[in-house]
């Protein structure tokens, strides 16, 4: 089945000829989800999860995209053979809650991806910049795509015009942003983020645990501190009702003097008659 020359990406198939073509089409557990090899370096691949966990984190309430990495994008009905392997890629407007091992095109409305990112080594960093670049553009017709060097930090960014990617070089505080997730990509120290257009990095799931972990020692520290003045509070009422039962005692100890010498008069008055 060839795609027409004018296929778009966000144009949803409707035709019943070319959706009944799509169904005697491989699916995706007839298809391989990886080659097997693992990522470059661990830094790599704790940089793919890095944008991948912290976009989702952001974006927990969302169920309308789709992102992975290090996984094959099939995305040529006619030769299966023929795919490539994204380190990070995003796709909108799909279901998302579905678990993948693959992304096959013509199994998801022929949707390709909106976003990929690409993560620079020795190895792969002609073809990233060359076959890839090219392929993206011109075939997957991909918004945007980025180059990233976990080690060298060097960073590329080119958007979707025409058919052909236009350079977007970071600005000064080495980001750029990107209309597809309405956020910025900025290199902090070793590490590509995601920035919110506020400036506030997004936090990884590790960072939200540890600031969750935080926050309950806090709650923990506040409740220990209102524990502790609940308990000063009881021993200061203690201490009131100590001196009140004192000073109830006292008057108590007056009153029975002033009795006793009452009756001590009243007994000398007794024997001895008035007092003049």
């Amino acid at each position: 089945m060839s795609l027409p020359e004018s296929f778009s990406a966000i144009e949803p198939i409707t035709e019943p000829e070319i959706l009944a073509s799509i169904e005697a089409l491989p699916k995706e557990e007839d298809l391989p989800c990886d080659d097997g090899e693992p990522m470059e370096t661990a830094r790599h691949r704790d940089q793919m999860w890095l944008l991948i966990e912290s976009l989702k984190a952001y974006w927990t309430d969302r169920t309308d995209y789709y992102v992975g990495g290090n996984m094959f994008v099939h995305y040529d009905p006619e030769q299966h053979q023929r795919v490539r392997g994204p380190d990070f890629f995003l796709v909108l407007d799909v279901e998302g809650t579905r678990e993948r091992r693959s992304w096959v095109v013509w199994r998801e409305g022929m949707r390709f991806p909106d976003l990929i990112i690409e993560l620079l080594s020795d190895s792969t960093r002609q073809i990233d910049k060359g076959e890839k670049k090219q392929l993206y553009a011109r075939v997957f017709r991909t918004a945007e795509y980025y180059l990233y060097d976990p080690f060298s930090q060097e960073f590329l960014g080119y958007h979707l015009r025409g058919a052909e990617y236009e350079e977007v070089p970071p600005d000064a505080e080495r980001k750029i942003f990107s209309p597809v997730t309405g956020l910025w990509l900025v290199v902090r120290g070793e590490w590509l983020r995601w920035m919110t257009p506020e400036g506030i990095l997004l936090p990884t799931p590790w960072e939200l645990a540890e600031q969750a972990r935080q926050r309950a020692e806090q709650e923990r520290q506040r409740a220990e501190q209102e524990q502790q003045r609940a308990e000063q509070e009881r021993q200061r009422a203690e201490q009131e009702r100590q001196r009140a039962e004192q000073e109830r005692q006292r008057a108590e100890q007056e009153r029975q003097r002033a009795e006793q010498a009452e009756r001590l008069l009243e007994e000398y008055r007794r024997r001895f008659g008035p007092l003049e």
